[in-house]
């Protein structure tokens, strides 16, 4: 059997200082299409960040597999700088990193396949655009395109669907179908949960610890979404982190 992408051993994250993930324990399997839900302030966001390595575990780990350095990150678009004075090309082009080094040569073969991760997107012709001129949805094709390039095996989409158009959800749920038929792993937070159940065959629902991780029809079951709804509303914001179970 294939190892495991990651592997979350009684995982317990704090984010700020304060509690947001308690005691997560589970696989996640190559090739593997996983939505993340949960109510707000679940831990859903710190969880990517977390196996990026922009939050610190505070106890237990976050084992990588074999594509430890092989990770796409789509982060919250609320998270991107749209005053910054760069194009949609040369966004896009950011994604070819790996390939060109950080301060590398683009050559013809790059552009040639930004342009074409553009129109696979929807966004032909937009090259010499600022992104500080698109609308949201505009603004996350671009950001898909960007991941189209990278070519990453592992791929953590964090919130992708937030405020935007339905026709902009339909071609990047189509480009994320892509990828899970071409054998990557695609980890995702989300909010609606019948796109989940249309579109993602497995699920990690949290609240702030894990209420449930496996087939989505059982995980987003109405008993567990009801435990998690009853969990979000008696959080304590100050309270202190949870001590590692034995």
């Amino acid at each position: 059997m294939t190892p495991p992408v990651l592997t979350f051993d009684n995982v317990t994250l704090a984010y700020q200082r304060h509690p947001a993930l308690h005691h997560l324990s589970g696989k996640l399997q190559e090739g593997s299409l996983t939505a993340v839900a949960g109510p707000n302030g679940a831990g859903k966001s710190t969880l990517l960040k977390a196996i990026i390595g922009e939050v610190p575990v505070s106890e237990g780990r976050i084992v990588h597999g074999a594509h430890a350095r092989d990770i796409g990150y789509l982060p919250q678009i609320a998270e991107i700088n749209r005053r910054f004075p760069i194009t949609v090309l040369d966004t896009v082009l950011m994604g070819g990193w790996k390939a060109t080094g950080a301060f590398g040569r683009v050559g013809r073969e790059m552009l040639s396949l930004a342009r074409a991760a553009l129109e696979d997107v929807g966004l032909a012709g937009f090259d010499y655009r600022l992104i500080g001129s698109l609308s949201v949805g505009q603004l996350q094709r671009v950001l898909f395109a960007r991941l189209i390039l990278q070519d990453m095996p592992v791929i953590l989409l964090d919130e992708p669907f937030n405020a935007i158009d339905a026709r902009t959800i339909a071609v990047l749920v189509e480009i994320i179908a892509g990828w899970h038929r071409e054998g990557r792993t695609v980890l995702a937070v989300l909010h609606d949960m019948d796109l989940i159940r249309r579109h993602f065959p497995e699920t990690l629902l949290l609240a702030r610890r894990p209420i449930a991780w496996g087939q989505t029809c059982q995980a987003l079951s109405p008993d567990n979404l009801a435990h998690a709804m009853a969990l979000a509303e008696a959080w304590d914001e100050n309270s202190e982190p949870c001590r590692k179970v034995s």
